[in-house]
């Protein structure tokens, strides 16, 4: 008989910060809500992959809800303050008004877990925060995540 795969408790909040971010930039482009963008994401967007056995669905990866909630309310309630945060991480070359809309989602999530999630590692933050950035980018954006999210997190965790 075969056992019930165990779903990584870091694979599960790793999809809930890529998801975080995708749900954030919906709510940049559609007059919704936080929480209805939240409820929507976990009622209906959360994709699960399984893997058909006959007997029942097994369950391989989905993101974490709680985490996934708490990022998108936290990053909607406190956009201002994180945004004056990454203002004073750019260097002079680099407007955060000019920045591409999902760069600044990716960059706005980090920045909040960094200052509200202290119980979570700061390299377990900032790699998820550049493996999303890798998702979406191919250039120069996942090393800009990088430098930005770890300038900030030596200011905020000092």
């Amino acid at each position: 008989m075969s056992e019930t795969p165990s779903i990584n408790v870091n694979t599960k909040k790793k999809l809930a910060r890529l998801a975080a971010v995708q749900a954030l930039y919906q709510i940049s482009y559609e007059q919704q809500s936080a929480t209805q963008t939240i409820q929507d994401y976990i009622d209906n967007n959360f994709i699960s992959l399984r893997d058909d056995l006959g007997a029942g669905d097994i369950e391989l990866a989905s993101p974490d809800a709680e985490l996934f909630g708490l990022l998108v309310d936290g990053v909607m309630k406190n956009q201002q303050e994180i945004d004056e945060m990454l203002a004073g991480a750019f260097s002079s070359k680099v407007s955060g008004d000019r920045m591409e809309v999902l760069l600044r989602m990716i960059m706005r999530a980090g920045v909040y877990e960094l200052y509200h999630h202290s119980e979570v590692s700061v390299g377990i933050i900032i790699n998820d925060y550049v493996d999303v950035a890798r998702a979406f980018f191919n250039a120069k954006e996942p090393g800009l995540v990088n430098a930005v999210l770890d300038k900030l997190a030596k200011t905020l965790r000092s």
